[in-house]
């Protein structure tokens, strides 16, 4: 050993070999950097996407009405109760629908027009004002102003979604002239020499003197639909507004990418929008909706309160059932059960119990609760009790770990002093492992919130437009709505389900939360 040149380490192979350990030592810090970088780039692109639609959810348009309370049409004879006054729907819808007319008279002769012009507002956006109303009857005869949701496609779009346009600021233009058929000549030197280069663009070189594609051009609260279009001068239909509004300004053009008849919405609705916008009676606004409201038909309407309910229900009798059965079995197993083939064998199969997928737990509840024991079908407690059944072993497992973690000298130094084993195990063993019993307890409970398979197989889905009382109401839970809400066919809904999944994971870092918080406060290392 003390002659270098000989010594083993030194060696050509052992330098080889040292140098290969090295090089592979190097390799894995790389795997697990590379691993590391996946994971967060993953989660990275997972919370952009999700967090940007949520984000257009956060607000929505709504339009102002000042109307004025008919008692003919708020309360009419023989249905002037407050019950009847907060049921009228129809009449608190059509005096909104009277303020649009007054607002576009263009509509009120065309049948066509006036049904486009009535989907600006859902009937049951009225909702709120007409309860207000039967609460307050003292304001029938006066004239009140009324907010209500804007349609959700018309929402959309003017959160720049659902319609592909482009927007292109015109030329001065210096006539408008009445022509034929309620037409109008725009004349503008150059006016129109952008637009003609846009719709080039936009239709891979075909623009000719008759527009291929829709084009609106909008001057304050007026629009027009152009049908044709040279360098300084081009012809408009009005849509809505005065044509003496173009004059002598430099009107917005719209390149609308898309035909009308592939639309949801119209060329006049839009028009009417922009209208209402540049008014000043349509205003963004956070949407509250969404914690306030129950579940809705119409995305304008819709929100996650029953959902929310629903879990909290639901999450109660979970943690009433699971938590004391569990934390009482672990303690049997850990501290009392005998050591033979009985509790190895239950052992062994509440391990097994933890990989079962919980669509199993599901079958298992609907044919136990729903068909032998005939519990109602979607109603929190039954859900709590399936979720309950998935979450023993989590808990058991949990719990067994943390009476392990405490040391034998506790329970040898209680004896010793005269304590018996039951009072060794629930007054010094017990008490030390509830940091780790609790921090098992609620990730089970926290694993049980986001579950959606065991949940659909007893009827959970079902629309529910209440909010529940108590456990044995109908309800829903809010993984399941938000697996109701993305198989909808509107893109409305795209945003509104990423809100919800936004609002389930604030829910999961909340428990998660405490579960650190627990630990930190009440962990105790020996």
């Amino acid at each position: 050993m003390t002659d270098k040149a000989r010594s083993p380490i030194t060696s050509a192979a052992a330098a080889k070999h040292l140098k290969r350990r090295r090089a592979a030592d190097g390799r894995f810090r790389y795997y697990g950097l590379t691993a590391i970088l996946t994971a967060l780039g993953a989660l990275a692109v997972l919370a952009v996407s999700i967090g940007s639609q949520a984000l257009s959810a956060a607000t929505y348009n709504v339009v102002r009405y000042d109307i004025t309370l008919d008692p003919a049409v708020v309360a009419p004879e023989g249905k002037s109760r407050p019950a009847d006054i907060s049921r009228n729907v129809e009449g608190f819808y059509s005096l909104i629908r009277d303020n649009l007319l007054d607002t576009f008279p263009e509509a009120q002769e065309d049948r066509v027009l006036r049904r486009e012009l009535s989907d600006f507002v859902t009937r049951l956006a009225v909702l709120p004002t007409a309860r207000l109303v039967a609460k307050n009857p003292e304001l029938i005869g006066s004239q009140i102003t009324v907010t209500a949701p804007l349609n959700d496609d018309l929402d959309l779009y003017l959160k720049g979604g659902g319609v592909r346009e482009r927007k292109i600021r015109t030329g001065l233009i210096a006539s408008v002239q009445a022509g034929a058929e309620g037409t109008y000549a725009l004349q503008g030197a150059g006016a129109f020499d952008k637009l003609i280069a846009g719709l080039t663009v936009a239709g891979e070189g075909r623009a000719t003197d008759a527009v291929q594609m829709d084009v609106l051009l909008t001057s304050g609260a007026s629009t027009g639909r152009l049908t044709s279009i040279t360098p300084g001068a081009a012809t408009m239909e009005l849509l809505t507004g005065k044509a003496e509004d173009f004059t002598n300004d430099r009107p917005t053009a719209r390149i609308i990418l898309s035909p009308e008849s592939e639309r949801t919405i119209s060329d006049r609705q839009i028009a009417w929008t922009l209208a209402l916008k540049d008014m000043g009676r349509i205003k963004r606004e956070p949407r509250w909706t969404l914690l306030t409201n129950s579940d809705s038909t119409y995305p304008e309407l819709a929100g996650g309160l029953s959902a929310i309910v629903g879990s909290l229900l639901t999450m109660l009798v979970t943690a009433l059932v699971a938590m004391p059965i569990g934390v009482l079995a672990a303690v049997y197993l850990e501290e009392f059960a005998p050591r033979n083939r009985v509790t190895e064998f239950i052992e062994v199969n509440i391990n097994n119990l933890a990989a079962v997928p919980s669509i199993v737990f599901g079958l298992l509840g609907a044919a136990l609760y729903i068909n032998f024991l005939g519990m109602p079908r979607s109603a929190p407690l039954v859900g709590g009790l399936v979720l309950a059944l998935m979450t023993f072993p989590v808990v058991i497992i949990a719990s067994r770990a943390a009476l392990k973690a405490v040391p034998p000298s506790v329970r040898s130094g209680a004896l010793a002093v005269g304590a018996s084993q039951m009072q060794t195990v629930f007054h010094h063993v017990v008490p030390l492992a509830a940091p780790g019993i609790l921090t098992g307890a609620i990730l089970g409970m926290a694993r049980a919130l986001g579950e959606t398979a065991p949940l659909l197989l007893i009827g959970m889905v079902a629309f529910v437009g209440d909010v529940p009382k108590s456990p044995m109401d109908e309800s829903t839970v809010m993984p399941v709505l938000i697996f109701s809400w993305s198989n909808n066919a509107e893109r409305s809904w795209e945003p509104l389900t990423a809100a919800m999944i936004v609002i389930l994971l604030a829910f999961l870092l909340l428990m998660n939360g405490l579960v650190v918080f627990l630990r930190r406060k009440y962990e105790r290392r020996w």
